[in-house]
């Protein structure tokens, strides 16, 4: 047996039923109770690892989740990590790819076991990763305490189906099942032999957006999360020369922790709903080997819109993207290169009533669309349930103010540029350089 091989045994001993704990001492078999609460059978179970996973990445993924409990009758569920957690995340996270058996992915993975007592209409799940996926195995009734079952996987790229083959029966054990990207909806469920259902992304559009009282932008370009590295640079190039403001990530900042995913998501919104454009991207277009070619809408389109910012950059291929964002400039085009960049934001600084128009449009459209309530409203009528009242309320929310973005005439300061240093016409001394 290899080492691979003796890990795994190891493993599956360490995480059986009969163990007491990694260290004898029984800590691994306390099993926590939900707390008593009413008798009164709740719509929604709800896990969450926001207590113990705190990466960047994860916010707008738990931002999903509050408009969820915000809106619907939920028990959200937060886990936490025992003490042998993060010997045992780590390594069942490499076990679950090579485990020919299949029973590494259904082991808790030193999560603090809680046991439902209570009912619940839907048990749901959603995972940002497949990573996510063992954390369910510390919770011990839901398949006999939930009328259904739901899973919603955000990130699951078509290429890794077959090398995640050892794992992807975990998805058989749910009724409904929901994948983020369209590419992978047929490729999923072929390789399960189940049906699977494609629901993008979304955001909490009532923080994200600049109404009723728009801020003014004094931030020329944004720029969050990956990147182009060419267009980056002759951003750069243009911060240094000019009077441009270009803020941009410093770090590789997804990975790191954040302390607290609420104040994050209101510091990005803050600083999106005062940035004039904002650069766009399909999802992990750096990541080549990962995507293997696969186009997806990522969440910064949702996030830029919503802010009511102009978007610049590149839209996904095919005909999905245009589906969602079925208006006049949702993206303004630049070269995958950026080589005609500093040309295109001189040429939209020449034009203020376009630019006007297409922050309006994304703002108007991310309040009618894209807000996280429809997304939920979507899953659960797929699920055979209505939607709640603060659902229903939610959204007459959204439509009032897209009714109001609309009608407004936009302010003056919209480009946030003060009258005597006018920002983004510096561009126009980039306008011929290469």
């Amino acid at each position: 047996m290899g080492i691979d091989g003796r890990m795994a045994y190891n493993f599956a001993l360490q995480s059986a039923p009969t163990m007491k704990s990694l260290n004898g001492n029984g800590a691994m078999r306390q099993t926590f109770e939900a707390p008593p609460k009413p008798s009164r059978k709740l719509r929604i179970c709800l896990p969450s690892g926001r207590n113990f996973k705190k990466e960047t990445f994860l916010c707008g993924h738990y931002e999903a989740q509050d408009v969820l409990t915000q809106v619907d009758d939920v028990d959200l569920l937060c886990l936490e990590p025992g003490p042998s957690y993060e010997f045992k995340d780590k390594w069942q996270r490499k076990l679950m790819f090579r485990d020919f058996t299949g029973r590494a992915i259904l082991m808790n993975p030193g999560l603090h076991k809680v046991r439902l007592t209570r009912e619940y209409d839907v048990f749901l799940v959603r995972c940002q990763t497949e990573k996510d996926l063992p954390d369910i195995n510390a919770i011990e009734g839901w398949k006999e305490r939930c009328e259904t079952s739901v899973c919603w996987i955000d990130e699951l790229w078509a290429a890794q189906i077959p090398q995640n083959k050892n794992w992807l029966h975990v998805f058989k054990q749910f009724d409904h099942i929901f994948v983020g990207f369209r590419g992978t909806v047929i490729p999923l469920s072929e390789a399960i032999d189940r049906p699977v259902h494609w629901l993008p992304g979304g955001v909490d559009a009532l923080r994200f957006t600049p109404y009723p009282d728009p801020p003014t932008r004094v931030i020329d370009v944004y720029s969050i999360g990956r990147r182009r590295e060419e267009t980056h640079q002759r951003l750069l190039q243009a911060a240094r020369l000019t009077s441009i403001f270009y803020i941009y990530d410093t770090s590789s900042g997804s990975m790191s922790e954040v302390y607290d995913h609420r104040q994050h998501r209101d510091h990005f919104a803050n600083v999106a709903k005062r940035s004039r454009y904002f650069m766009v991207a399909p999802g992990k277009v750096s990541s080549v080997a990962e995507t293997q070619g696969q186009s997806e809408i990522g969440h910064r389109y949702y996030e830029g819109a919503a802010a009511g910012a102009v978007m610049i950059g590149q839209s996904p291929s095919g005909e999905t993207f245009r589906q969602m964002f079925p208006w006049p400039d949702a993206v303004i085009p630049i070269q995958p290169d950026g080589s005609d960049v500093l040309e295109v934001l001189a040429e939209l600084a020449s034009d203020p009533a376009r630019v006007s128009a297409a922050a309006q449009r994304n703002a108007e459209g991310a309040l009618l669309h894209h807000d996280w309530v429809y997304r939920w409203r979507e899953l659960l009528k797929t699920a055979g349930f209505k939607p709640s009242t603060g659902m229903v309320s939610r959204e007459r929310q959204l439509k009032a103010l897209a009714a109001e973005v609309a009608g407004s005439v936009l302010p003056k300061a919209f480009c946030g540029t003060p009258p005597l240093n006018p920002a983004v016409p510096g561009f126009e001394a980039f306008r011929n350089d290469d």
